[in-house]
């Protein structure tokens, strides 16, 4: 996610409040800044807007108030600043759990506001690579699981050598303009339905 040209929504029940934020990140130089009083239907708004960052200003904020924001958080996949005047170690870990980018207690001054944002773009991206990565190794690692899978059943069925298995299904996966695991996973379920037809 580019910093330059950012969509930035900020949410904040305080009008005095929200002029402090805003005034900080025009001074970054962030021209597209919306400021949203009301957090009924925020989600909905959220969607309308699509903004890049999201920023969440709550003064004093209740268990439950906090809750709907982290609940928010999970939703919009999006980096989110939040600025709260107190908090506790429960809340913290919460707000870690739910992916604020950014949790900064008791700290909403005007000079802040940038290097909060920048520092939620950064963890935000973070997270978001290591996410993909997981997902990259998770997929990788279930591939893998399925061609030696595969492998075994042709060299069972056919009598081949663990080469020759690998060979056939990626030369039919070649042919077919298929991934090695889409082929596998088809030989597998072939597999499977034989196996429950011989046992019926």
């Amino acid at each position: 996610m580019s910093r330059t040209a950012l969509r930035i929504l900020i949410i904040d029940e305080n009008r005095i409040r929200s002029a402090v934020i805003e005034e900080g990140l025009r001074d970054a130089g962030h021209g597209e800044v919306t400021t949203i009083h009301e957090v009924a239907g925020i989600a909905r708004r959220i969607a309308e807007m699509e903004p890049d960052v999201i920023v969440i200003d709550l003064e004093n904020p209740n268990r439950d108030m906090l809750e709907s924001m982290f609940q928010l958080s999970r939703a919009v996949k999006r980096p989110i600043a939040m600025f709260v005047d107190r908090s506790d170690s429960a809340s913290i870990e919460a707000a870690v759990e739910a992916g604020i980018s950014a949790y900064v207690v008791d700290g909403l001054r005007k000079e802040r506001v940038k290097p909060v944002i920048e520092m939620a773009i950064s963890r935000f991206n973070a997270f978001a690579r290591m996410a993909r990565e997981l997902e990259e190794a998770r997929t990788e690692l279930e591939s893998r699981r399925l061609v030696e899978r595969a492998k075994g059943i042709l060299m069972t069925s056919r009598g081949l050598s663990e080469q020759e298995a690998y060979a056939l299904l990626r030369k039919t996966a070649m042919n077919q303009n298929r991934k090695i695991a889409e082929i596998a996973q088809s030989l597998i379920t072939a597999a499977d339905l034989l196996r429950q037809g011989d046992e019926t």
